[in-house]
């Protein structure tokens, strides 16, 4: 999302470098959008947008098969990691496209679900994109979408950098036109949007033993103290020196044997009413 169509005033924040994608390829259909499963039929109609890598879409189009799952980024990068995860499974149906969430290239009543998981965040105007997903989704289908708080992540031990990193990543995806506390946002955002029968619901994700926590310090580290983090981290101010310092505080805190770490999402599901 670093260019989304339409030349809108919003840049990705992640960026879409190696250690993005392959954090991205950790989510699953069970992790990261159990709230929408038990709505999901086979041969439904599934449209996901910000689809990233694919490992979301393909599980979602396992359990709607025979139905055809489409999924989308305004930029063709993690396409192709998306197309690569869809043929080591054997998946010759998904389709992965070119797509702007705010201006869908679809026509109304296209889809039963269209789903979108970490992308309200993202976006300059996500009021409009949920009307556009509910416009291309059918009567009595589901928006359904899930993103996280930064505002309301926690952490044990309290390690500095962390909360340093906390409050400048806030304020960079701000000046990218984003909103990173984006969960606390999705009832208003859905109600502006017009949707009725809006569910909302929480969870997180949890990172508590040694392997996970080893694992999200490494991966949280390696997107701090990547080239794309750390040029808009010196947009706003911050020294390449302070950068390296906070990923090196995420790694230290990652090796803790007490690390603990909470994201809190907030899941709206709302069946399409016209």
């Amino acid at each position: 999302m670093t260019e989304p169509l339409g030349q809108r005033p919003v840049r990705y924040t992640h960026g879409h470098e190696g250690a993005v994608l392959a954090s991205h390829a950790r989510r699953s259909a069970e992790n990261s959008c159990a709230y929408l499963l038990a709505v999901l039929e086979p041969g439904m109609r599934l449209l996901d947008v910000g689809c990233g890598p694919g490992t979301i879409t393909v599980d979602l189009a396992e359990r709607l098969a025979p139905g055809q799952v489409v999924g989308v980024e305004p930029v063709e990068q993690p396409l192709v990691a998306a197309r690569a995860e869809a043929m080591r499974r054997g998946d010759t149906t998904t389709r992965f496209e070119i797509a702007d969430v705010l201006d869908l290239p679809y026509d109304d009543d296209s889809f039963d679900v269209v789903h979108g998981h970490q992308v309200l965040q993202h976006l300059s105007d996500p009021v409009r994109a949920l009307k556009e997903m509910s416009r291309v989704c059918r009567p009595g289908g589901w928006v359904a979408a899930r993103d996280a708080d930064y505002g309301a992540m926690a952490w044990y031990p309290e390690v500095p950098e962390l909360g340093e990193w906390r409050t400048l990543y806030r304020r960079v995806a701000r000046a990218n036109g984003a909103e990173p506390d984006a969960a606390r946002h999705v009832r208003a955002w859905a109600r502006e949007a017009g949707l009725g029968e809006v569910q909302l619901s929480t969870s997180v994700w949890t990172y508590a033993d040694d392997e996970a926590c080893r694992w999200w310090g490494d991966s949280q580290a390696a997107r701090v103290g990547g080239a794309t983090f750390a040029q808009q981290a010196g947009e706003q101010g911050v020294s390449a020196h302070d950068v390296a310092r906070m990923a090196t505080g995420w790694q230290r805190w990652g090796a803790s044997p007490d690390a603990w770490f909470v994201v809190v999402h907030g899941e709206l599901l709302a069946r399409v009413e016209r």
